[in-house]
């Protein structure tokens, strides 16, 4: 708590301090007359083509609901001033350069934003040249409108030097889902591992972490973090509605060192829509199966000095699965967001800049974590037993981000962002038999000491004994998380070779505050009722953490080849108060996490590269001496050719783990007493190859979009040990790990015409492993083997009025895709969605 103080003055002075860095770098030597001049550079001749500094472009067309607009004629105009400045952490894109005189326009879908690659032992233009490897906004147009082209902080996508995927607003409308797991599984090297069927709370894995609440991966949203409490309670109990995304990037391999706390894995971003330039909104409303309904609205303008964007989403459903009262098993969520921008005088030559996010998000769900045994899943995989009656989730978060963005040149530029969370959550639900483990019972339900248990959950029997009362209460948790970020980006040259640097540094604080409790219910005739005990307090304790961040990074560029060193340091200081035992545990943790990454480019399509980083994962509060971070030595390296709007790439990578961890979670079946444990598992690796491909064919006036990715993946541990984490259990060297599917693929192919377009995607995922074990899958406790194939279609009936259909699991499968922690549970089924959307 000592630390809170300083940390908030430091906060204070971190933006001045890192100014003064960049300043005092900045004042290297020019370079020498035979140096390639940027085009970028101060005092550089404006290129042939370009608009004056401080000129508005012209703007392009409006863009579509999601934001995808078309690029304009000869590629894409700088952003105008009031336009929309990079999310924090992000850094700002650096100006597009013209095409040549003479220059072909880029082809639809191409990087119209990034200049021609250099040929092979050619100098590579100043825009091309590769900067810190991490994830930038889509460079806007005038005011803000829908971006063209995506850069990671600079460097396009396709050339950046380390793993990197972006699913543009285009992809996003084409199905329409508001499941992120359906969003994220078309990514190489991502897995997620189903829960509820609809992806309230969605479990990701990157490269093989495990997915679990999906606290292992970094998530963001405009580049803050989002998780509750990133250090404290990464487990991620709230995720941001996907409908209201622009684009989602993932990012993996060494550019992941630039975020944090979870850097083992990788980084999932997503980004939020910017205010257009002109007046202008959508309205997009849809109705279903199941109560399915969507209300999705924005409204945003600009003066081309401030920006204004309102956005709302309700959505709704009365749930897929079935209890014996008919009661809604469904859940209704609200999201509002208010964005605003301020540019102080737009004909200044130096850009100062405010922006301030406001969101407010809810929810109602009546989930459980009670499944099905094997058994009653092959008879109704849809059937919910009837004493999860009262298992209900609530919860809201309220969050607020100020950024300033100061840009002295048009090569220095320092993003300062002030953010704060507050996310609050009580969920009640059945945790167990006083007598019996809930988990062991569905599993084996035949067992002679089970069939009873499982005989009071199906309503046969009624409760007769203390050990048949059902335990049903309420988990309460508070989190909050705030802190500043600032980062001083910075282009210079030395010579023939350029740099990109960027530095940052972070000063962070989360907490999280725990009561559970819990009350004896008899079932009797079916229905619960109380049994007249007092509540138990099974939790009563609070973590907290204060951590400070720092980060360096310099993409050096000579000709064809980049070569991007970096390092980021964590510094931690973390506390667990049980108060119910009335104890205090503190402790510090600290990590130094290098990294390299490099591209070269053989020809103006087809490039190598290669990367090793050190991943890091923090440790849980409060934990133990001898409990270690997660550390590994990751490498990867790969093939991309990109060709206009064709690309394709395929990347192995190979994690070494010295020390792979799991922290105890509910969702993962751990009891009370091992809540928010972290236990260690010694050495492992994880390894694997990524491979994608994307393509738009013309075909006359028709386009025909093909996406297609496959990741194989194998894990082994490399000691044996015995753990409590259930998980985990009995592990000998050699067994491979939980929740990672051996194969994963997915393609989606499409018609599309001005007026009209279907899309059908199909995806594959073999069964993962419920538990750590070395058994062939057939005899090991999994989840299904799953295909599923969604279908989208689309008509532009007159305007601006747009009809759609969507076809959820057109086959009707029904597969298991968790037992986790208490039974069976089921995929969504066969779900049709209508819609109509407006632009105006």
């Amino acid at each position: 708590m000592l630390l809170r103080t300083p940390l908030r003055r430091l906060g204070l002075a971190a933006p001045a301090l890192l100014l003064t860095l960049a300043q005092a770098h900045a004042q290297t030597p020019e370079p020498s007359p035979d140096a390639a001049v940027d085009p970028a550079a101060p005092g550089a001749p404006p290129a042939a083509g370009s608009a004056p500094e401080g000129q508005e472009a012209a703007a392009p067309e409006q863009a579509a609901p999601r934001g995808e607009a078309p690029p304009a004629p000869g590629g894409e105009p700088p952003p105008a001033p009031g336009g929309e400045a990079p999310p924090a952490g992000q850094g700002a894109a650096a100006a597009p350069e013209p095409p040549a005189p003479g220059a072909e326009p880029p082809a639809a879908g191409q990087d119209a934003a990034a200049p021609a690659p250099p040929a092979p032992g050619g100098e590579a233009s100043a825009a091309d040249q590769a900067v810190p490897e991490q994830v930038a906004p889509e460079q806007a147009a005038p005011g803000g409108d829908a971006p063209v082209e995506v850069t990671v902080a600079g460097t396009r996508v396709t050339r950046t030097a380390g793993s990197a995927h972006v699913i543009k607003g285009r992809q996003l409308e084409r199905f329409e889902h508001d499941d992120p797991h359906a969003v994220l599984g078309s990514v190489p090297g991502v897995y997620v591992r189903g829960e509820d069927g609809v992806g309230l709370r969605p479990n990701i894995g990157v490269r093989g972490v495990n997915p679990d609440r999906s606290k292992k991966v970094t998530l963001m949203e405009d580049g803050v973090p989002i998780s509750p409490a990133p250090y404290s309670a990464p487990a991620a109990y709230y995720f941001p509605l996907i409908t209201r995304m622009a684009n989602v990037r993932v990012i993996k391999g060494p550019g992941a060192i630039v975020y944090g706390p979870q850097t083992v894995g990788g980084t999932v971003d997503l980004v939020t829509r910017s205010a257009p330039s002109l007046a202008s909104g959508a309205l997009d409303l849809a109705l279903g199966q199941y109560g399915y309904g969507k209300a999705h609205a924005y409204l945003g303008t600009s003066d081309g000095q401030m920006d204004v964007l309102v956005e709302g989403v309700h959505l709704r459903s009365d749930g897929f699965k079935e209890l014996p009262s008919g009661a809604d098993t469904g859940f209704y969520r609200n999201e509002v967001m208010l964005k605003g921008s301020y540019v102080v005088d737009p004909t200044a030559p130096i850009k100062n800049e405010l922006r301030l996010k406001l969101t407010y998000s809810e929810e109602l769900s009546n989930e459980t974590y009670l499944g099905l045994t094997d058994e009653d899943f092959e008879a109704n995989p849809l059937r919910r037993y009837g004493v999860s009656a009262l298992d209900r989730m609530r919860n809201h978060r309220t969050a607020v981000a100020l950024t300033h963005v100061l840009e002295p040149s048009r090569d220095l530029s320092v993003t300062t962002t002030v953010y704060r969370s507050d996310f609050s959550r009580v969920w009640r639900k059945v945790n167990g038999f006083r007598g019996a483990n809930l988990f062991d019972v569905l599993t084996a339900p035949d067992n002679a000491q089970h069939a009873v248990y499982h005989a009071v959950l199906t309503g046969q029997l009624d409760s007769s004994t203390p050990g048949e009362t059902l335990l049903i209460g309420p988990n309460e948790r508070e989190f909050a998380a705030h802190g500043v970020e600032t980062r001083v980006r910075w282009n210079t040259a030395t010579g023939p070779i350029s740099h990109r640097v960027e530095y940052g540094l972070r000063l962070h604080y989360d907490r999280v505050e725990r009561r559970h409790s819990e009350n004896g219910f008899l079932v009797l005739g079916g229905a619960l009722v109380p049994d007249g005990g007092p509540t138990v307090v099974t939790q009563l304790n609070e973590a907290w953490t204060e951590a400070i961040a720092l980060h360096a990074t310099d993409a050096v560029t000579w000709r064809a080849l980049t070569v991007t060193p970096g390092v980021r340091v964590e510094l931690m200081r973390s506390a667990f108060v049980d108060r119910a035992a009335g104890t205090e545990r503190t402790g510090v943790a600290q990590a130094v996490l290098p990294g390299v990454g490099a591209y070269y480019a053989i020809t103006e399509e087809l490039g190598i590269l290669a990367g090793a980083y050190r991943g890091f994962s923090p440790p849980a509060p409060g934990s133990d001496a001898h409990v270690e971070p997660e550390l590994s030595v990751n490498y990867e390296g790969g093939v991309r050719f990109a060709d206009g709007p064709l690309r394709a790439e395929i990347i192995g990578y190979y994690n070494d783990y010295s020390n792979i961890t799991d922290v105890c979670t509910l969702s993962s079946g751990c009891l009370d007493a091992d809540l928010d444990r972290q236990y260690d598992a010694g050495e492992a690796r994880i390894y694997g190859v990524e491979a994608y491909a994307e393509h738009e064919i013309p075909v006359g006036e028709l386009k025909v979009p093909i996406n297609a990715a496959y990741t194989l993946t194998r894990t082994e541990f490399l000691s044996s040990f015995t753990s409590d984490d259930p998980i985990f259990g009995r592990v000998v060297k050699g067994d491979e790990m939980p929740y990672v599917p051996r194969h994963q693929a997915s393609l989606s192919v499409g018609v599309e015409h001005e007026r009209a377009g279907l899309v059908v995607g199909a995806s594959y995922v073999s069964p993962m492993r419920e538990k750590a074990g070395g058994e062939p899958m057939s005899r090991a406790l999994a989840t299904d083997e799953q295909f599923l194939i969604d279908a989208s279609a689309k008509v532009r009936v007159v305007g601006p009025l747009v009809l759609y259909a969507n076809a959820r699991n057109v086959l009707g499968s029904q597969f298991i895709v968790s037992r986790r922690p208490f039974g069976a549970r089921p995929n969504a089924p066969r779900w049709i969605q209508v819609g109509m959307k407006a632009s105006f």
